[in-house]
């Protein structure tokens, strides 16, 4: 579990105004199921998702989203993750592979996250804010994300990670307007799985 608790150049729990915040959202509980509710409810309002407010700058830290108040899902969870170690929550990063029309080709990346819980294990949160047609919500050991998989071609990728993928890293340090970011949102090939 030390590679899902460590701090690192974008994870970097060790800020002191994540620290700060952490500290602050973890006051009076030392459950982790309730802490781990704080943090995500809070990433999940109170951090706007760059696309629907129209927002820059292109964030990719956790210090930057927290500074900023905006970030695109990857960012977000790159906040969560963080303000989650801070508390010695275990959490990785998850990804889906979603339409961005919801009729196939083209598809992209959407980032969330994963965090471990006692009792439940490995469970998916998905922070990048609710909006007319979204609704996650935190409801262990339900999982109530903001997309579900619909389309051939979607997917619910299985790896949780412990660092952002480098094509995510490239994709928020290349572009720095988020209309940029939006159309060029990256997609990875699914591994095509031979029925026996």
């Amino acid at each position: 579990m030390q590679e899902y608790l460590r701090s690192t150049e974008i994870i970097d729990w060790e800020h002191p105004k994540i620290q700060k915040l952490a500290k602050k959202l973890a006051l009076g509980s030392d459950d982790l199921v309730e802490i781990t509710k704080r943090c995500f409810e809070w990433v999940r309002d109170e951090i706007y998702h760059s696309h629907d407010y129209c927002l820059n700058p292109i964030t990719l830290k956790a210090s930057e989203v927290l500074e900023a108040g905006t970030g695109y899902c990857y960012a977000k969870s790159h906040l969560l993750a963080a303000l989650l170690r801070a508390n010695g929550i275990p959490a990785g990063l998850c990804y889906q592979r979603l339409s961005r029309d919801e009729n196939g080709e083209p598809f992209c990346l959407h980032g969330l996250n994963a965090v471990y819980l006692p009792d439940i294990g490995w469970y998916r949160i998905d922070a990048r804010g609710n909006k007319k047609s979204v609704n996650a919500q935190y409801a262990p050991p339900e999982e109530m994300l903001a997309y579900e998989i619909k389309v051939e071609g979607e997917a619910d990728l299985p790896e949780i990670w412990a660092d952002p993928l480098p094509v995510i890293v490239d994709l928020l340090t290349v572009y720095d307007n988020y209309e940029d970011v939006w159309e060029n949102l990256p997609d990875i090939p699914l591994i095509e799985q031979t029925k026996k």
